[in-house]
């Protein structure tokens, strides 16, 4: 049986508070999911619970209520002074964001894939730390913060890219204290006054100010054929295993009635309760870090973990 001590945090960036409390680890159920692996055809489903051990916060804490109020689709949408709000916080928070590296969790779960565990792997976070863990062919059901597009002329751009044009038009903006949180979505608490100092960017492309990072904002909707992707995954999947997400929203709850309606066996791993309890079939509540790199260990020695090799930060947003 795996033991571990307290998972190492991938980044000295953020806050490392972002991690919940350890909890025992089910001998008794781990070693179920270790089954499931060792059979294979595994989708994966994964939350905001992943990342907590590279410094980036959830919404939710194990007790499942809200610590964070995001942004609303309509609020971003509705003027300029929506958008302001918005970017002048993503801008502050960009930086130390951007420098979070996967963390034991993001490695053993591309370790699972690369040993052909995993039919395939469905995020709902917006990253890109799986990327930079070595996974690939992943849906990022809510898109990537590393991406921009302009919501009237559709051009895209790298975060980066929109990153410098920020620089250029706040020259004098000050940075945040370095005590203040950097929230899920990467932003950051600020004032309204410090609001109010901020410049937002324009397309270059048409000239507007709908520059929206390429993610699904609450109230937004995700697209149709990445749904359907991700359904074609779980149907053609013999189990769901369900970590690091409290399954709140629909976006990712949707799979887990999917697969109980299918017969699959759903294991869940997270810290506190979810909203799929009475679907799940297998439970582990503890820290990933602590299931994980075991589950990883426990599959025969011809699919032995081996650590990939994890890209540079900087590459890993695309």
């Amino acid at each position: 049986m795996w033991t571990s001590s307290r998972p190492h945090y991938a980044s000295d960036v953020l806050d490392p508070t972002t991690l919940p409390p350890a909890a025992p680890v089910d001998p008794e159920a781990f070693e179920q999911i270790a089954e499931l692996l060792r059979v294979g055809d595994v989708a994966v489903l994964t939350g905001a619970g992943m990342s907590t051990a590279s410094g980036i916060p959830d919404y939710r804490g194990p007790d499942g209520q809200r610590r964070a109020q995001p942004m609303q689709y309509s609020e971003f949408l509705a003027d300029s002074a929506g958008r302001r709000r918005y970017w002048a916080r993503a801008y502050a928070g960009w930086k130390r964001f951007a420098s979070a590296g996967p963390n034991t969790s993001h490695l053993a779960v591309a370790a699972l894939q690369h040993r052909g565990a995993l039919t395939g792997l469905i995020t709902q976070n917006v990253d890109g730390l799986h990327q930079a863990a070595g996974s690939h062919g992943l849906i990022e059901l809510h898109g990537n913060l590393a991406r921009v597009v302009c919501l009237d002329c559709d051009r895209r751009y790298s975060r980066e890219e929109v990153h410098g044009w920020l620089q250029r038009a706040n020259p004098f903006f000050a940075a945040p204290a370095a005590s203040k949180e950097v929230r899920p979505d990467g932003d950051v608490v600020l004032s309204e006054e410090e609001v109010a100092e901020f410049t937002i960017a324009t397309c270059p492309g048409c000239g507007h100010d709908r520059l929206k990072p390429d993610v699904v904002f609450f109230g937004g909707a995700v697209s149709r054929p990445l749904v359907d992707e991700s359904f074609a995954l779980v149907e053609r999947s013999r189990a769901l295993l369900v970590l690091g997400s409290s399954l709140q929203v629909m976006s990712g709850y949707r799979f887990v009635r999917r697969a109980a309606a299918l017969g699959l066996p759903v294991a869940v791993v997270t810290r506190g309760p979810t909203r799929g309890d009475k679907e799940t079939t297998i439970r582990v509540n503890a820290l990933l870090g602590d299931v994980l790199p075991g589950l990883a260990e426990a599959l025969p020695e011809r699919a032995r973990w081996t650590q990939p090799e994890a890209r540079d930060a900087s590459e890993k947003r695309h």
